[in-house]
């Protein structure tokens, strides 16, 4: 556990302990920014044997980041980053807002490769969502609401980078709805501790079926935030008509997700639920809250870890509690000098309701190198 425990509320340490305690489970990695979850605790990296669980995994399957660094500099930006918000928020739906007609990857020059295959594949999606192709097409290229967000930032040279963070929105909810309420008829989960903790085994037909759909929706979720990127990117280069704006080589990585990889010489099941893969030299982005900047990462490849490091700085209060808690004028303060929303629909993602960035990083020198430390200067939020 890369967490201190005293750190982390007695709730959360019993709900690690129910993971740990399942019968497939070879072992569970704890990152610095763990918190309560719904079955398993995010922040929390699973290693199963023969079998994975739906709820461990959670809703927004694949969710992750995207961020890549542009050859603008701070000096380039306008005093006023209204405007830019503006084109960014008109480029990508927000929201429960989608595209009025699904986005063609190769208008925007992007490989679509991926794309015809996720569609050639959707007929063989679970039957719950064959209703759905349509709304999941439209999707495609939007942000969703809660913690997702697109920024530009700031690293500490002045360049300026653009970084997102979504999943595989409504469809891979439904996705995974189905998957979980099947899972928790299964015989063998009806005395588990925690029946949010359902697990399929291998070879079955319902550990089949439910693979199939996992690694379609990480794809869909990938797939999602590279035409955000394209979007975004061609966003801010509409803003910057008189110059030439480069991009870097994105980075891209999961946080919310199934792989299949090696641990201890075994074959295992590894679930990421709020975690990035951080093997030698994976690139990687952390991000804080919208008003305390985030991080550029590289892993070390840590066999104790699983390979496995923090996601972002993780929640030290739930949703309702920050609204409580604090009020429009303490969002006013906390995202001082941020572009951004400073309403009352965003005050449950108050940088104060979250864990504190740096300390997250602190945490796992040994599991990262930064690269870089980014400070968001626009925020668009659903």
């Amino acid at each position: 556990m890369w967490a201190a425990e005293h750190e982390v509320e007695p709730a959360v340490l019993d709900q690690l302990r129910n993971i740990a305690a399942l019968p497939w489970v070879h072992g569970v990695r704890v990152m610095p920014d763990v918190h309560l979850g719904k079955g398993a605790t995010v922040g929390s990296v699973i290693a199963m044997r023969q079998a994975v669980s739906p709820a461990a995994v959670g809703v927004d399957i694949g969710c992750g980041m995207e961020g890549v660094k542009t050859s603008l500099r701070a000096e380039d930006l306008p005093a006023d980053l209204g405007g830019i918000r503006a084109s960014i928020e008109r480029a990508v739906p927000v929201g429960f807002r989608a595209h009025e007609e699904a986005v063609d990857p190769a208008r925007l020059g992007l490989d679509t490769s991926e794309w015809k295959d996720l569609w050639k594949r959707y007929g063989e999606l679970h039957a719950g969502v064959s209703s759905l192709e349509g709304k999941a097409g439209k999707q495609l290229g939007t942000l969703g609401g809660g913690n997702h967000f697109i920024e530009v930032c700031l690293d500490e040279d002045d360049s300026v980078w653009i970084m997102l963070h979504s999943g595989s929105r409504h469809i891979g909810k439904q996705l995974a709805e189905q998957h979980i309420a099947e899972a928790r008829e299964l015989p063998h989960n009806r005395d588990l501790p925690d029946r949010d903790l359902a697990v399929f085994v291998a070879d079955t037909p319902q550990m089949t079926a439910y693979r199939h759909d996992l690694f379609w929706a990480q794809e869909y979720a990938r797939v999602n935030r590279r035409i955000m990127l394209a979007l975004t990117t061609r966003a801010l280069r509409g803003c910057f008509a008189d110059r030439e704006v480069d991009f870097h080589e994105p980075i891209s990585c999961h946080h919310n997700y199934v792989a299949e990889e090696t641990i201890d010489g075994q074959p295992m099941l590894v679930t990421r639920k709020g975690a990035i893969r951080a093997g030698k030299g994976d690139m990687g982005l952390i991000p804080g809250s919208m008003g305390t900047g985030s991080y550029v990462v590289r892993g070390l490849g840590s066999t104790e870890s699983f390979q496995s490091a923090a996601h972002g700085a993780g929640r030290r209060m739930s949703r309702n509690r920050a609204k409580k808690t604090f009020d429009s004028q303490d969002l006013l303060r906390q995202t001082s000098g941020v572009e951004c929303r400073k309403d009352d629909g965003v005050l449950d993602e108050i940088p104060g309701a979250y864990k504190d960035i740096d300390s997250v990083v602190e945490a796992q020198a040994g599991l990262v190198e930064v690269v870089a430390k980014l400070r968001q200067v626009v925020c668009v939020k659903g």
